[in-house]
């Protein structure tokens, strides 16, 4: 198959995003990040398929579940059971509304634990980061919500006692869509405050987001203390379900991960076909949430 050719230009921003040090380390900042383990999936399930949508994760996945809560999470009253699923691929934290979620949260995609929710916020405000949700108390500790460029928000939290939970056998990938126009000013604000590496910056088959494979399109992978980043800087003509996901899985054994999805109860939306470097699939699970599961290099 033809590869399309790659323009001068994308090569020099390419370079120029590959050379250019975080902010953060210029600064010398300190790193606020603790370990990938405990940088959360945020789950907004379905009203009332809770117990379904953590049964088929554990299935699926292997771990362990907390014991669930209902509790006020936001800095505006509310109402949510709570619960986190703690497995070998990644961590989940998972809510079902019992009252109106106050907005903007259900935008988040994650949540970060820092050290030090003050320095986090001071810090992220420092790399270009804009802070939609101002810092406030949860039972637990503290939480925020941050927006990086192009729109990307994603959740700062604290513990009051710090949590402690087992190393992952596999990091899982926090996947973003960006166009060509915000794609290097997000790649340079969040490497600084992530004090991240970017470990690749190619372009890639098309296949991989669920198109004909007739063109290539520009994948960034970056990877710091709060796990790893794959951005794919797009069009924006994804046919469904791409850009639905905002996680991808590592597993072991990727048909057998799926057999057990299907078996508790989720659907595979989409296959990786031969061509693929890494078989993948899209997963849907109940509760209406949408995962990548891919196999693991190792």
């Amino acid at each position: 198959m033809t590869q399309a050719r790659i323009p001068s230009c994308w090569m020099l921003t390419s370079i120029f995003t590959l050379l250019t040090p975080a902010l953060s380390y210029a600064n010398g900042s300190e790193l606020v990040a603790v370990s990938p383990q405990y940088d959360t999936t945020h789950v907004y399930v379905e009203h009332g398929k809770m117990d379904n949508f953590v049964d088929s994760i554990v299935k699926t996945f292997g771990g362990t579940v907390t014991k669930r809560v209902l509790a006020d999470v936001t800095p505006t009253p509310s109402q949510t059971f709570s619960q986190l699923i703690l497995t070998p691929s990644g961590t989940f934290s998972v809510f079902d509304f019992q009252t109106p979620i106050p907005y903007p949260f259900g935008t988040e995609r994650n949540g970060f634990l820092v050290k030090n929710m003050d320095e986090a916020i001071k810090q992220a405000k420092a790399s270009g980061a804009d802070v939609l949700v101002e810092p406030f108390d949860d039972p637990i500790g503290r939480d925020a919500i941050v927006q990086w460029p192009g729109g990307v928000n994603m959740q700062l939290y604290s513990h009051t006692k710090a949590p402690n939970y087992k190393p992952l056998s596999y990091i899982p990938e926090n996947r973003i869509y960006l166009s060509s126009y915000r794609v290097n000013t997000f790649i340079k604000s969040y490497q600084a405050f992530s004090h991240g590496k970017v470990v690749s910056d190619t372009q890639v088959n098309d296949q991989v987001i669920g198109r004909n494979g007739q063109k290539t399109i520009r994948e960034v992978k970056l990877d710091s203390a709060f796990g790893k980043t794959r951005i794919f800087v797009t069009n924006g003509y994804l046919p469904y379900p791409f850009g639905h996901e905002r996680t991808g899985y590592a597993v072991a054994n990727l048909q057998d991960t799926l057999r057990k999805a299907r078996a508790s109860g989720a659907k595979i939306l989409w296959n990786s076909n031969p061509a693929e470097t890494k078989s993948a699939a899209l997963v849907e699970f109940p509760g209406g949430y949408i995962a990548e599961v891919h196999q693991s290099a190792q």
